[in-house]
């Protein structure tokens, strides 16, 4: 279907859906969570809600820019060949437009009614993600995911720096926390997509290492995300309840690598996958409930 056969809602929905709103809610309540930890003394609303939607509108611009540039790619992809750009629904030109009405939108906000660290660190992570990732390591080297993995780590620093106007090493900390997580998480969507990825000529690292390492890459990354997430403990930011819950639910996530480990099951792979994302909310929202419930 032509962008011109698009009746006002449908286009509206293809745009909609050009900036990966599932994708964009994670890194909002990322983003959120660090601006609820980093408030507890000083809660302003008004910033809160100009930074929330100013951080959406960019990530969404950021995504809108990855779809565009990954046009060709998507298209090749049974998990992406559906989206609006592969589809014809809109075309490049709707695409762009979008994506810079979104960034320049979410950047005056956060100029205007936030703090201009703000605005720079949510800048940098557009270009980070769009540009860095998108265009050059996610074609150059299986370690894509590793070294790009600092741009989808950045939401709980953006709200830290939205409340605060700093960075703290408890906001570090959460960033190392996403950052430790991207690779098993990732991963294990690249063992069950890995033909996919292959059709598309992306150097995944199931495509460039094989199954067997890719799922050992898993089960060791894992750990490293089990210790990461007592950081905040160490820091003396969290307390007893955090600390019971993240055990609770590395337990929970270990299990699953465990079982990709040991499986070269597909199922596997995918259950490992979706657990990761409810494990990523449970322990920031655990982190959440410890600080303000337990600790003040």
């Amino acid at each position: 279907m032509a962008v011109s056969e698009l009746n006002t809602p449908q286009l509206g929905l293809a745009l909609f859906r050009l900036g990966k709103p599932r994708v964009v809610a994670l890194i909002v309540f990322c983003a959120w969570i660090g601006m609820l930890l980093a408030s507890s003394n000083q809660f302003r609303p008004g910033v809160m809600l100009a930074a929330i939607l100013g951080i959406a509108l960019i990530a969404s611009g950021a995504a809108c820019a990855n779809c565009l540039f990954e046009i060709e790619r998507d298209a090749l992809m049974l998990r992406t060949h559906l989206r609006p750009l592969p589809q014809g629904m809109i075309n490049w030109q709707w695409a762009a437009a979008y994506a810079l009405l979104l960034t320049v939108s979410g950047a005056f906000l956060l100029g205007q009614f936030v703090n201009t660290l703000t605005l720079y660190l949510t800048l940098a992570t557009f270009i980070a993600y769009a540009v860095v990732y998108t265009r050059w390591l996610k074609p150059a080297s299986p370690q894509n995911i590793v070294i790009g993995g600092a741009a989808g780590a950045m939401p709980p620093i953006l709200g830290w720096a939205a409340m605060t106007g700093e960075v703290s090493a408890i906001a570090a900390s959460l960033f190392l926390i996403i950052y430790a997580w991207t690779p098993p998480h990732f991963w294990a969507l690249a063992l069950y997509r890995m033909e996919d990825y292959r059709k598309a000529g992306l150097p995944m690292l199931p495509v460039t290492h094989g199954r067997a390492f890719t799922r050992l890459a898993i089960w060791l990354y894992s750990w490293i995300l089990a210790a990461t997430t007592l950081l905040p403990v160490a820091v003396g930011f969290s307390g007893g309840v955090y600390l019971l819950a993240s055990l609770g639910l590395n337990g929970w996530f270990l299990l699953g690598a465990w079982r990709v480990y040991r499986s070269d099951a597909d199922e596997d792979a995918r259950r490992l996958f979706r657990c990761s994302i409810s494990y990523l909310a449970y322990l920031f929202l655990a982190l959440l409930i410890d600080h303000y419930v337990f600790a003040l």
